[in-house]
């Protein structure tokens, strides 16, 4: 009795394949595991989640809700035939217009030559880590991606945890001892990450704390990067750089992402002294080889943006009342709700921690801030991101929270009529940004239950 033979695979994707089961040997090590940023991942399911018709409180991705402001759309108008590439340093320019505006707001002396234009700073980071040879200091908790850039480059990374006492500060004594204790170093400099107003915390540094801190770096050999990005988003509207107090050491970055509400604009600004012009060469290089040059017309109009006036201040103004109305506010709610939260002093953050309430918590089966996140968000629509994502520890039930989920052209609209040094009305912040006042309660009544 004769038997057919099995069939044979008709493709080739359909034959079974050694690639397929040795897929990781392929990766390079230290991409392994990585994941999608948190961030914009949390944003994406809230889409997901929001399509299938479920009410979301969109408190996870960090986006300003404000609208670009109108001149700078009108110069993105304008310049849209714009199709040449262009410097990879950048429209000199646009350049011109950083060097500026680091001296106008900041009081720090930069040069046009000194400065580069990036597809977003996040970019412009990555190439600084790329390119710099030596160790990298991140204060915990950090922006998501410092810590996954480093480790895709293969940079030694030190995390230096602060403290809810402190408002997630980072101390001149923290960085001493830190290096006391690293005696062993190889001797080249070490680059610190320095964000503030920061991102996850809303917490900035005066002028005292950036002195303090210049002075540590200074005697211990510890070059800056000062992500400044929400630095005209201080609430005060006096953001202090700390490259007026140690120029030579430090490199601003900014951007049009969050002051200027151009997030999915995507340019970044580096802004150097001219001691590390050879960190801005390599850089460039670098970008020659990768992403050329950013998109012109961004560019062009990126210029409007950074020259500022009136109607760019006036945005600002307005834009940092209304946020320092709702961050007061909802930290407020929180608190009496005995979640621990500082209040805000720039930008649209609070990092939340729920010790208070941990016994309670864990009587839940919740033991870590990520399945505190996913719980809430499955159980009460409300989405922010664990505090591990921040570089905390895992066990620790903290979370950030962005109070971004209102429609901030009608808000601006509404402050606007109001005069400029006058309070925003009691009512305002229920009427214009209710989806954050309600998510606030929700989480209180959620976590006391």
């Amino acid at each position: 009795m004769s038997t057919s033979p099995s069939p044979k695979p008709s493709t080739l994707s359909e034959a079974a394949s050694p690639i397929q089961h040795q897929k990781h040997l392929y990766l390079n090590p230290n991409v392994v595991g990585l994941k999608e940023s948190p961030t914009l991942r949390i944003n994406q399911h809230c889409r997901e989640l929001a399509e299938k018709g479920k009410h979301i409180y969109k408190l996870g991705l960090g986006q300003s809700p404000f609208p670009v402001p109108e001149s700078v759309v009108n110069a993105l108008r304008l310049y849209a035939p714009q199709k040449d590439y262009l410097h990879v340093q950048g429209l000199p320019a646009l350049r011109q217009a950083v060097a500026e505006f680091h001296r106008r707001k900041d009081g720090v002396d930069r040069l046009a030559e000194n400065v580069i234009i990036g597809p977003g700073s996040k970019e412009l980071l990555f190439l600084l880590q790329m390119v710099f040879e030596g160790e990298v200091i991140i204060p915990s908790p950090s922006w998501v991606s410092y810590l996954p850039q480093a480790r895709i480059i293969g940079n030694t990374i030190h995390v230096i945890h602060t403290a809810a006492s402190e408002s997630w500060r980072l101390l001149p004594e923290q960085l001493d001892a830190f290096c006391k204790a690293n005696t062993n170093h190889n001797g080249n400099p070490y680059l610190l990450i320095l964000n503030y107003p920061g991102n996850p915390d809303g917490i900035t540094y005066g002028q005292e704390s950036v002195l303090a801190l210049a002075e540590a770096c200074k005697r211990n050999n510890i070059y800056i990067l000062s992500d400044e990005i929400y630095g005209q988003l201080h609430h005060q509207g006096n953001h202090t750089s700390i490259a007026r107090y140690y120029p030579e050491g430090t490199i601003i970055s900014s951007g049009l992402s969050k002051w200027c509400g151009a997030g999915g604009w995507r340019l970044g600004t580096f802004s150097f002294p001219p001691e590390l012009h050879w960190l801005m060469e390599a850089m460039a290089a670098v970008a020659s080889e990768t992403y050329t040059s950013v998109s012109a017309p961004i560019q062009y109009a990126a210029i409007q943006a950074f020259n500022g006036g009136s109607e760019i201040e006036d945005y600002l103004w307005h834009a940092r009342k209304i946020l320092a109305a709702l961050g007061t506010e909802t930290a407020s709610i929180l608190k009496a709700g005995n979640i621990m939260v500082n209040d805000p002093t720039g930008g649209f953050y609070l990092f939340l921690d729920f010790s208070n309430l941990k016994d309670s918590l864990n009587r839940r089966g919740i033991d870590n801030s990520a399945i505190m996140c996913e719980q809430l968000l499955e159980e009460c629509g409300v989405a922010i991101l664990p505090g591990a994502d921040f570089n905390r520890p895992e066990e620790e039930l903290s979370a950030r929270l962005s109070y971004v989920d209102f429609d901030g052209a009608k808000a601006l609209s509404a402050s606007y009529t109001i005069p400029l040094h006058e309070k925003l009305p009691d009512n305002f912040t229920g009427q214009y940004c209710h989806n954050v006042i309600e998510a606030a309660q929700k989480i209180v009544s959620w976590a006391n239950a």
